[in-house]
């Protein structure tokens, strides 16, 4: 199993980034290969479909689809802002779209408030809809970010490490369905065919 986990912001003191360490951590432990996709690591322009890309910048693309056409699963995490997910997030998947089709996404949301991100994953659940991908039903909503981790990145939280492992076992649940019924589908088409 293959998982990309996306992380959907730059800003120099992001909250979000240590919940993308906490799931790669968790998961690389249960024997997943993990990719973190980090967008201060791999900057996009603004995406515009009449300017002439860059080679560069076509360089860029041409990695970062292999990594995510790689990916059995995917984790997109991100900041609300503005009661929305971030513009880095969407820019990023306005870039795409083939790789995202039929895989398994889910969604981790944080915020500095109560609620969690709960606007910014609803929001990102009709647009992972809208990319040809399965969202996730179950979301991880990490309000009160800022005291969700000590300084060492540990997790101090009872109810996020609950929230976070039950997002995993869902995550990857899904993630093995989806994986196995393509390997279904296959070996159907290849049957057909003899």
């Amino acid at each position: 199993m293959n998982i990309l986990i996306l992380a959907g912001s730059v800003r120099k003191d992001r909250k979000s980034m240590n919940v993308c360490l906490h799931l790669e951590e968790q998961l690389s432990g249960l024997g997943v290969k993990v990719d973190l996709m980090d967008m201060t690591e791999n900057p996009l322009p603004i995406f515009e479909d009449s300017i002439e890309e860059t080679p560069e910048v076509m360089k860029n693309v041409e990695k970062l689809s292999k990594r995510l056409e790689n990916a059995d699963a995917m984790v997109f995490v991100t900041p609300e802002y503005n009661g929305s997910f971030s513009g880095v997030l969407k820019n990023t998947l306005d870039y795409f779209w083939a790789e995202f089709t039929r895989k398994p996404i889910g969604i981790a949301a944080v915020s500095s408030g109560k609620m969690g991100g709960i606007n910014a994953s609803t929001q990102l659940q009709h647009v992972i809809l809208s990319l040809g991908a399965y969202p996730l039903p179950v979301k991880l909503l990490v309000p009160d970010v800022e005291n969700t981790f000590d300084n060492d990145l540990n997790p101090i939280k009872k109810e996020f490490l609950d929230h976070s492992n039950a997002f995993i076992n869902e995550l990857l649940w899904f993630a093995n369905a989806v994986t196995n019924a393509k390997k279904e589908e296959v070996k159907e088409v290849a049957m057909d065919k003899m």
